[in-house]
C-alpha cells in the first residue's frame, strides 16, 4: 500500500512539472535613437505583466514555453509586439519613438510610421556595431500595427 502511494505521488508531481515548464528570456530594449529605454513594461497575453526593464534597458523574464508573443509598452514609445522563434532566448528590441502628427490623416501617419518601421533591422545591426547589442540580427518577427484600418463594406 505504501509503495502504491509513493508511486502515485511521484507520478502526479512529475506530470504537473510537465505542464509548468518555463523558459528564461533576457535582453535589452532601446529606442530608435539608441537611447536606453527604462521601465518598459513587458507583457504576455496582452494583460499579464511579466517584467520591466532596468535603468539601462536590460531585462530578464520567465515565461511559459507555450507563449510566443511578447508585448513591450512604454510612455513615449510605440507599443511593440514580437513573435519569438523556437530557439530565441536573447531578445534585443528596438522600439520606435511615438509621434504626434497634427493636421495629417491616419493613413499618411501610418505611411510615415511604416517607413521608420522598415528601418528597424538596419538600426538593430547598427546597435550591434556600436556595441549596444550582442547579436547583429533579431531572433524574432515583428509586425507593423497600423493606426488606420480600412472599413469593410
Amino acid at each position: 500500500m505504501k509503495k502504491l502511494l509513493i508511486i502515485f505521488i511521484v507520478l502526479s508531481v512529475s506530470t504537473c512539472g510537465l505542464y509548468s515548464q518555463n523558459k528564461t528570456i533576457k535582453g535589452r530594449v532601446i529606442s530608435d535613437q539608441f537611447d536606453t529605454s527604462l521601465e518598459v513594461l513587458i507583457m504576455i497575453n496582452d494583460t499579464v505583466e511579466v517584467g520591466r526593464t532596468d535603468l539601462n534597458g536590460f531585462f530578464q523574464i520567465d515565461i511559459p514555453v507555450s507563449v510566443k508573443k511578447i508585448l513591450f509598452r512604454s510612455i513615449g514609445l510605440d507599443p511593440t509586439i514580437i513573435e519569438l522563434e523556437d530557439k530565441c532566448d536573447e531578445v534585443e528590441v528596438v522600439m520606435m519613438l511615438g509621434s504626434t502628427d497634427d493636421f495629417i490623416t491616419f493613413k499618411k501617419a501610418d505611411r510615415l510610421r511604416m517607413k521608420r518601421f522598415m528601418k528597424l533591422p538596419e538600426l538593430h545591426k547598427e546597435a550591434f556595431e556600436k556595441g549596444i547589442f550582442k547579436t547583429d540580427k533579431a531572433c524574432y518577427k515583428q509586425e507593423f500595427t497600423p493606426f488606420y484600418t480600412k472599413k469593410q463594406k
